[in-house]
Parts: C-alpha cells; structure tokens; sequence
C-alpha cells in the first residue's frame, strides 16, 4: 500500500492531543476519518487534518486500513472485536480491556485473523523511562532493590466526566488510568510480579472513581515497586526514585511530550521531546551524584513501529500479550485494595 488510511475513533484529550497529531507526523501513515459527534471537534478535524468527521463507529470501516481506538474505556473491547472481525488491524489506547480474560481474546482474535494488534503504552518512549532504562542496562544502578514511580497531580476540583464519576462497567478511575502506565514500566522494568498489595480510595466530593492508590509489587526477581496515582497531592513527590546496590537515580517533573503536543506543537519538529537541563534527574549517592541527561522522548516511535509492522512484518510496537501481564496485575490490585489482602500471583501470568 502506498499510504495507510488510519481511522481514529474518538477526538477527546486522546484523539485530540496523543493520536492524531502523532498520525499525522509519520511517514506513510495518513489522518483519514476521525468518529466524532461534536460539531467543533469535526470542524478541528477537517480544518487540521483534512480528514472526514463520522458520527459513528460503523461509518469507518471502509474509509480506512487501520482503526485506533481512542475512545472511553468501556468501548475498547467491543470496537476491537468489531474492527478485527471487519479485517482491520488495531491500535487501543490503554487500558486494553477490563479484565486480563478479555484482552487474551482480543489477542486470539486477532491472531485467528492475521491482524495486527497492539496497544498505545506511550509512556515506554518518556524521555525519563528511557533514560532510567539505559541506566540499568548499562549497569550504573547495580542491581535495582526498588523502584518507586509517582503520577501525581493536585486537582482538588474535579473535572467530572466519566473518568471520575463512573462505576466499574465504565473502567474509570486511576487504577486503570495512569495505573496501566505506571504497571506497564514497571514490567517492562522489573520483570514479571508474584505478589500485589494495594490501597485504593476516593479524596474528592462529586467522585466515585477511585483518584488516590498506592499499588506495592513483589517482581520474582526479588526487586519491589511502589508505585502512586493520585489527585490530592499538593506537593509532588519525584517521577522516579530508583534505588540500586551501586546508586539511585531520582528524577521530578513529567515528560515534557504531554504539555507539548497540547500546546500543538509538532511532534515532528527538531527538538520536540528534549528536556531542558534543569530538569534532568541526578545518579549517585546523596554524597556524591551528578546529574544526568534525559534521553529525547519519542512518542513517535510507537507509530513509526506501527507503520512498519504493517508494512514490513516487523513486531508490533507493543507485544499485547506484555499488556495481558499488566492488566493481571491491575486486576490483582483491584482485589487487594477491595479485600486489604496480598493477592498471588500464579507462575507464568
């Protein structure tokens, strides 16, 4: 194929800000119909993107050769199952599925179909992930003993929708929101999980999600996580704080991809995902530590990976079944924080 015509469904803060701008900047892929049914969001689409605006799902099939799937959690699973059994590889935006059950049959499905499918972990191409990665690769922390990993805002006002004020069927709440990042890294870290431990719990007036959790993991090589997502923290704690036998590597501040791609800057554009130095992290002892440049963020990365999946036969960008180990964990801490138990892990999940 001579350019891949991308369907995007959904155009809130993920279409809008984390999918299509990203579409638009890789080579060979092409912004070709967006599902949207808000008159000034398929105005954006047509004026930005010169793609068609759909009011739904089923409009986009024919338009396109690959569906992404950016709209609220509890639609992932059935529009996936729908584009894979219309013949169209997928890209979820995460979480992938509620339960570990049915993200396995979504990969079954699309494994029946030959289809491509994969999942939009974007935060495994932060610049601070990535720095923190190549650390431990190169051996700089010695043998990691802990990595502690914070999503922390304070936004004592909520911003209502359903991310908040819905129950389980909507599959809100930070757990599966920021958690599914958070869990991610720390696999992609630290290696698979035997125990979970997790408190989970409601801070705000109006929300019915939980918006403060604290989820403990026991990795099977003998390293611990801990790992926070909250909205009531009016002093951020660091983005990572890694405690190795040789040294630690502490880091603040957020990725600086997010604040730059929602002040529409092009994530093409030469410098994009640079950190400034005065925000890189520092390795080392609190006697003696030097600081450390960020790594470049590449969120282009995941659709460059896309791209060539599709064309050449490369691996996905995202191995599901990588994600299919995350949401066992997730679900696993969902049980802790409900029965205030350890919950096991069995061999091989």
């Amino acid at each position: 194929m001579d350019e891949i015509k991308v369907g995007l469904v959904g155009y809130g803060t993920a279409g809008a800000y984390f999918h299509a701008p990203l579409i638009e900047a890789t080579p060979g892929l092409r912004l070709s119909a967006v599902v949207t049914r808000d008159p000034g969001r398929a105005a954006e689409v047509s004026a930005r993107y010169g793609a068609a605006a759909v009011a739904e799902p089923g409009e986009l099939w024919e338009r396109c050769d690959l569906v992404v799937i950016a709209s609220p959690n509890k639609t992932h699973v059935p529009l996936a199952t729908e584009a894979l059994t219309r013949g169209r590889p997928v890209v979820i935006d995460k979480p992938m599925a509620p339960t570990a059950g049915e993200a396995r049959a979504l990969v079954r499905l699309a494994a029946e179909r030959g289809l491509m499918l994969t999942v939009y972990q974007n935060r495994r191409w932060d610049g601070d992930f990535r720095t923190l990665t190549r650390l431990a690769g190169e051996g700089r922390l010695g043998d990691v003993l802990r990595l502690e990993s914070r999503f922390e805002r304070w936004r004592p006002a909520p911003k209502g929708g359903w991310r908040e004020s819905g129950g389980p069927d909507e599959v809100g709440g930070l757990l599966y929101d920021l958690g599914s990042h958070l869990v991610d890294q720390a696999l992609q870290l630290l290696g698979p999980v035997r125990e979970v431990y997790a408190e989970s719990d409601v801070r705000r007036e109006g929300v019915s999600a939980d918006d403060d959790t604290f989820v403990a993991l026991s990795h099977a090589g003998g390293a611990r996580s801990h790992l926070w997502a909250g909205s009531m923290a009016a002093r951020l704690g660091p983005r990572f704080r890694v405690l190795g036998s040789r040294a630690a590597y502490v880091k603040y501040g957020l990725d600086v991809q997010e604040e730059r791609l929602r002040a529409s800057a092009s994530p093409a554009a030469p410098g994009f995902g640079e950190e400034d130095e005065e925000r890189w992290g520092t390795l080392g002892t609190d006697d003696d530590h030097v600081k450390v440049p960020t790594e470049a963020g590449a969120y282009l990365g995941f659709y460059r990976g896309v791209e060539a999946c599709l064309r050449t036969g490369a691996a996905p960008p995202v191995d599901p079944e990588g994600v299919i180990a995350a949401l066992a964990v997730i679900e696993a801490a969902r049980r802790s924080a409900t029965e205030r138990t350890v919950v096991t892990l069995p061999l091989g999940s």
